[in-house]
């Protein structure tokens, strides 16, 4: 009944031959590409960034980016060997599974869940705000009761159907997700490149100058208590924007960059996920990068940056065009962007608790898959179920630290991961191998844990509650229920790390 237990990567594999949990391979390097990109630009790059310039960086969040960027690369490389050598749906629970141990990987996937449920409610409530702007625009009025019209607590009927309908099209099938997908990631790339190569035109050199704003006074911006960021309030920083600023920059637009990750998710449904999920993984996150740090230059270029901490800031630097119509084309591209992160957010969840469930973690029940569509249905429709109970009660709030806390602390365990099953397997067949062991994983995992260290007290205490409800079921239900101790228990061979 160790908490330690390792599942073999031969048994991970070989419970994705089973008939009854069987996953259909749809997914080639384009659609896996495809989805990353599809999640990856959207809330963090139409929003954070506007913040984040706003009250943290200046123009210098292009630099913000940068350091993100890195890290997620060096994540991103030790991802990329777990994927490949371990082809199975769950992502980081799966590879903490085989390296890390039950516990680790328990952990693990109970936080993946907090991260993809409430992002997927949230990214919906910001969904319905944006379709009630472009509505207004075109001079239809929408009924303050159908969307979150203001107050503490207010009903979305608007956020709503969304998540439904992004769950229905989940749920009739991956290839029908992918193709939905494609055609709408590939609208938001071109509005993406459109707003860049629009921008730029009309940009005043004088709102870059400096382009690293010099230390000030905080006022307020790393605020206190509960609001106070960890590391400067340990060292004792009260200023904002210089160096300090970058860092803070990172760690709020880091929201920007998650989904590369949502690829790792897809494994079990890729045609040849050995060679596809490294191609899918770097490409979006390559392509991403680049856009990014041109869009965020755009838009500190047109306005001041101290302008842009409003919902929509690419739409409000684009005020400063001479052509109010690039407001509505942004405001446009903004809602379909929403659209398929919201899409992708549920199928992320729904596959880490797909594997979850296959494993006897959760109840079995949930991993079952559509006799028809090939899909885990049942936990799909439970997770738009819960993604739409939660954005109609709940306010729209800034769930962007909560996200990314749990994502970085995925990120760190990978990188330990891959240490740690270079060490115990060294002679694993790798179709990809992190390059520079132990160097680059070791750098990933540090300069993750450096970015988390930006992050507020009160996010990390809010992470740390959560877990904490996690381990009490893993040790009242998940532990007895295991099947990988089941089979242990009747004589099978069990590793333990």
């Amino acid at each position: 009944m160790s908490i330690m237990r390792t599942k073999s990567i031969e048994q991970s594999i070989r419970d994705t031959e089973d008939p009854e949990f069987q996953l259909k391979k749809e997914l080639g390097p384009l659609d896996l590409t495809v989805f990353g990109i599809g999640v990856i630009i959207g809330t963090g790059l139409f929003v954070l960034t506007g913040e984040a310039a706003a009250g943290y960086a200046g123009p210098a969040i292009a630099l913000s980016y940068v350091v993100a960027g890195v890290a997620c690369a060096l994540a991103a490389l030790c991802y990329a060997e777990f994927a490949s050598t371990v082809p199975v749906a769950g992502s980081a629970y799966t590879f903490s599974y085989a390296a890390l141990g039950e516990f680790v990987a328990w952990l693990i996937g109970w936080d993946l869940i907090l991260e993809f449920t409430l992002g997927a409610a949230t990214v919906a409530k910001g969904w319905s705000g944006y379709l009630v702007e472009v509505l207004g625009t075109m001079g239809i009025t929408v009924p303050t009761g159908l969307y979150a019209g203001g107050g503490a607590i207010s009903h979305d009927f608007l956020a709503v159907l969304v998540i439904l309908a992004m769950t229905g099209i989940l749920v009739v099938g991956i290839k029908l997700s992918s193709q939905f997908n494609l055609v709408i990631t590939t609208i938001k790339i071109l509005v993406t490149i459109f707003i860049i190569g629009f921008g730029v035109w009309f940009i005043d050199a004088a709102n870059l100058t400096p382009f690293i704003p010099a230390p000030a006074p905080a006022g307020g911006g790393y605020g206190e208590g509960l609001d106070a960021y960890l590391i400067p309030s340990i060292l004792g920083i009260d200023t904002i924007f210089g160096v300090t600023g970058i860092f803070t920059g990172a760690a709020l637009v880091f929201f920007a960059y998650i989904g590369f990750d949502i690829v790792a998710t897809t494994s079990e449904e890729a045609r040849n996920p050995q060679r596809d999920i490294p191609i899918g993984i770097f490409a979006s996150l390559g392509i991403c990068t680049v856009l990014y740090i041109l869009a965020s230059v755009v838009f500190t270029g047109l306005v001041p940056y101290d302008t842009l901490a409003t919902a929509a800031p690419a739409a409000t630097a684009l005020e400063a065009t001479p052509f109010p119509a690039a407001k509505f084309i942004v405001s446009l591209a903004i809602l379909i962007g929403l659209t398929v992160v919201v899409m992708i957010l549920i199928l992320g969840q729904s596959r880490v608790a797909f594997a979850m469930s296959r494993d006897n973690l959760l109840p079995r029940w949930f991993a079952q898959v559509h006799p028809s569509f090939r899909t885990p249905y049942r936990i799909t429709i439970i997770t738009g179920i819960v993604s739409a109970i939660l954005t109609f009660t709940l306010s729209l709030t800034t769930l962007g630290e909560l996200v990314n806390i749990g994502t970085l602390s995925a990120f760190v365990l990978v990188s330990i991961g891959v240490l740690v099953l270079r060490r115990t397997q060294p002679d694993l067949p790798r179709a990809f191998r992190t390059p520079l062991v132990p160097l680059v994983p070791i750098a990933a995992a540090l300069l993750c844990l450096f970015v988390m260290g930006f992050l507020t007290i009160g996010t990390w205490v809010r992470f740390l509650v959560w877990m904490a409800i996690g381990m009490v079921i893993y040790f009242a239900y998940s532990r007895s229920h295991s099947r990988l101790g089941r089979e242990g228990d009747s004589g099978g061979n069990v590793r333990e790390t």
